[in-house]
């Protein structure tokens, strides 16, 4: 019996829902995290008593900060997941990138994004 090579364009339709899909959750989050760090809601510390003022600011820059992060983070996601999108163009998704392997569909619809099979995954971190 040979070896699959590549996943059947009705199985790279599926997983493409799958992707759409999680790209639309992704940058929802993206816009949320997005209107965090530019403040749109107006909760600012402007009304703030002078007392409280320099906590609040600390805290307002440690929460920006972090939304920045969580921010860079959601957008290399969606990179990831656009760039698993184009994967299916090419008719490449699935593929792992070390071995030349199909990744199991577990492990896709875990991780849509993987590059990489598990034991690849687990190669790469060993050196």
């Amino acid at each position: 019996m040979t070896e699959k090579l590549r996943y059947s364009d009705e199985e790279l339709q599926e997983f493409k829902e799958l992707i759409l899909a999680k790209l639309e959750k992704a940058n929802m989050e993206y816009d949320r995290l997005r209107s965090n760090l530019t403040n749109l809601d107006g909760n600012d510390v402007s009304d703030t008593s002078p007392t409280f003022k320099v906590l609040e600011e600390g805290a307002t820059t440690l929460n920006k900060e972090e939304a920045g992060h969580l921010a860079q983070r959601q957008m290399k996601f969606i990179q990831n997941l656009q760039a698993a999108l184009v994967r299916i163009e090419n008719k490449t998704y699935g593929v792992c990138r070390k071995t030349g392997k199909l990744i199991p569909k577990e492990r896709l619809r875990a991780v849509p994004h993987a590059t990489l099979s598990v034991e690849a995954k687990i190669e790469e971190k060993k050196k």
